[in-house]
């Protein structure tokens, strides 16, 4: 059975990246580890995220990994953002697709019940989070399209960047985004497209999508994402995040499930948000 890859990745979510690390004299480089710098939604705590304002800035610094979220609108289209409910913390109205639109305003409705067109009349670019202090406006922005961050990819020759895709499937209330099978197809669909197989990996927590995107394009890799609640440790029957698999069958261990249908990483919420359990480190002072 094929060894889960041991990678070692970090969030861009700083201002600053420091490189060189001192290494004892004694200690050997290790082929088989990497060390993956991922922007994470395109760096938010530089540029809002998930804009392609964001992505050619973490282009720009030189990241391995573009870290981006998907969610497929009412028409079938791929676009780039986290949350699968437009939240007004981050996307602002501006004028209704056409004049009398009976689903305006947008702001508060699921991703999967607006289209494109109405997707795109949002300003998702002049809001800054107030948790992140060094996040940059970029005023006008629009929600884009996966096909454009691609193509944002692609311009700039980036062949040795990857691209570590979360199909955002709400496997515990289905109805708030689209049909699994319709983001499987569609977004293996716009990888082939773009051409970029050999860059792209796929993210989800739902565990499901990740074995049906092995069935419609094996030759993506895997990252089994998780937390402690998820998994339903001890709890009857299956979770509706891990694809029909009952953890206890697998003595609670989640490595031993994600092997079963091939994913390459196991990738788990640690802390705060989303029950990871990890405790806080203690302090001391001496």
């Amino acid at each position: 059975m094929r060894r889960v890859r041991r990678t070692a990745i970090a969030a861009l979510v700083a201002a600053t990246v420091t490189t060189g690390l001192a290494m004892p004299a004694q200690a050997k480089p290790r082929p088989d580890r990497t060390f993956d710098v991922q922007a994470h939604r395109g760096g938010l705590g530089l540029r809002v995220e998930n804009t392609l304002a964001s992505f050619g800035n973490a282009l720009q610094l030189g990241v391995s990994t573009l870290e981006l979220d998907v969610q497929i609108t009412e028409d079938g289209q791929a676009v780039v953002t986290h949350d699968r409910k437009v939240t007004g913390t981050k996307c602002v109205d501006t004028t209704p697709v056409s004049p009398g639109d009976p689903e305006f305003p947008y702001v508060g409705k699921y991703i999967n019940t607006l289209t494109l067109a109405q997707v795109r009349t949002l300003d998702c670019g002049s809001k800054t989070l107030a948790d992140k202090p060094g996040q940059l406006a970029v005023p006008g922005a629009r929600m884009p399209l996966l096909r454009e961050v691609f193509a944002l990819v692609n311009r700039y020759q980036a062949k040795d960047v990857k691209l570590n895709v979360e199909t955002k499937v709400e496997a515990g209330a289905l109805s708030e985004t689209a049909p699994r099978e319709q983001f499987v197809r569609v977004t293996a669909a716009e990888i082939r497209a773009a051409g970029l197989l050999r860059q792209v990996t796929i993210q989800s927590f739902d565990w499901g999508a990740l074995m049906r995107m092995r069935q419609v394009e094996p030759k993506l890799p895997l990252v089994a994402l998780t937390n402690y609640d998820f998994l339903q440790t001890g709890q009857p029957g299956a979770s509706p995040w891990l694809g029909g698999l009952d953890i206890d069958d697998f003595g609670g261990d989640p490595i031993r499930a994600i092997r079963s249908f091939g994913a390459s990483a196991f990738s788990p919420v640690h802390g705060s948000p989303q029950n990871g359990r990890l405790p806080t480190p203690a302090t001391s002072r001496t």
